[in-house]
């Protein structure tokens, strides 16, 4: 009797165990990241997630696209679902940093009350390209030509994007002229440089390899004071001329807020464990970014410094939503 007891007692303590750890028994059905845009950067990283956490936990992880209003659409949808692990959303600076100024007075949502960061997942740089008719062969040459043109136009990913961003700094730190077009993604920018629509661009290297290398379109430098690991063979802004001209590509997951740490701290360790493998890392380089895992704290003092760094110079220029 007292051994069947204590075995009582035993299963008593494990079963309240069980039930004051949320983490326990997560995830026991499908989890669901929110991306933006079928074919961009975020979206392929969400997919990459999406597939190695179904291989390592059994349990269907699946992406939810939705493009639109700069990103704040799936971001929404996150910020107002339960917090319990199984919605997140693949942040970046145009819902997480931009739409704070751009949507002002009409954002719902908060991306720092609103949401659980839970780990960096990749940067990167942007590649500051050209079509092949401006007669150019480096980011110097290029700002002379643009100061003596006096008119020439970039596209962009849309407003508030970070190929947005990086054309309003590269004219604040040299000076140059240069009317923004905004478009309704990286494609479409891209494909308005190759039609020569617009002579300029700022994209991902994901974006622009392919072209790159059918020498489609010229690059002249990455947004970074070194080379990117990614592109290797493309000049530094500090090589190339630019000094001060350094943007982040970036990408993290959020979760809800509320939702318990233990299921964040799940999720933080199961993803940085994917994004430490060596297959992630050569993988991730090849599509243009390097993995960067990180911590809950980290990720949402990022989301802070972006915030301080951005809003300013997003005011200035005086940029306003689609």
């Amino acid at each position: 009797m007292r051994s069947f007891a204590a075995f009582a007692v035993f299963v008593a303590a494990a079963v309240c165990a069980h039930a004051q750890d949320p983490a326990a028994g997560y995830p026991s059905r499908t989890i669901r990241i929110f991306g933006q845009g079928t074919g961009s950067t975020a979206d392929y990283l969400s997919r990459y997630i999406a597939l190695k956490l179904t291989e390592r936990w059994g349990q269907p992880v699946i992406v939810d696209s939705r493009a639109g209003a700069g990103g704040t659409i799936p971001t929404d949808v996150v910020a107002k679902s339960p917090p319990d692990g199984y919605n997140l959303v693949m942040g970046h600076i145009g819902p997480m940093v931009s739409a704070v100024t751009l949507y002002a007075k009409s954002l719902p949502y908060d991306p720092i009350r609103d949401f659980e960061p839970v780990t960096m997942v990749a940067q990167g740089v942007v590649v500051l390209v050209t079509h092949p008719s401006v007669p150019v062969a480096s980011a110097t040459e290029f700002i002379a030509y643009a100061k003596q043109k006096g008119d020439l136009a970039y596209g962009s990913a849309g407003n508030g994007s970070t190929s947005h961003l990086a054309g309003e700094l590269l004219k604040k730190v040299t000076g140059i002229p240069l009317q923004h077009i905004p478009y309704k993604s990286a494609g479409n920018a891209l494909t308005a440089v190759l039609s020569g629509e617009v002579p300029v661009s700022f994209l991902s290297p994901l974006t622009a390899h392919g072209q790159l290398k059918a020498g489609k379109v010229k690059a002249l430098a990455v947004s970074s004071a070194t080379r990117f690991a990614g592109a290797p063979e493309i000049p530094s802004a500090a090589e190339a001329g630019i000094p001060g001209m350094e943007v982040k590509l970036w990408f993290g997951l959020f979760a809800p807020a509320k939702t318990p740490r233990a299921i964040v701290a799940k999720l933080n360790r199961e993803i940085g464990d994917i994004l430490r493998a060596p297959e992630t890392q050569e993988t991730l380089l090849k599509q243009g970014v390097a993995a960067a895992p990180s911590s809950p704290e980290e990720l949402g003092d990022w989301v802070k410094s972006e915030l301080a760094r951005w809003t300013p110079i997003i005011q200035a220029a005086g940029i306003k939503a689609d």
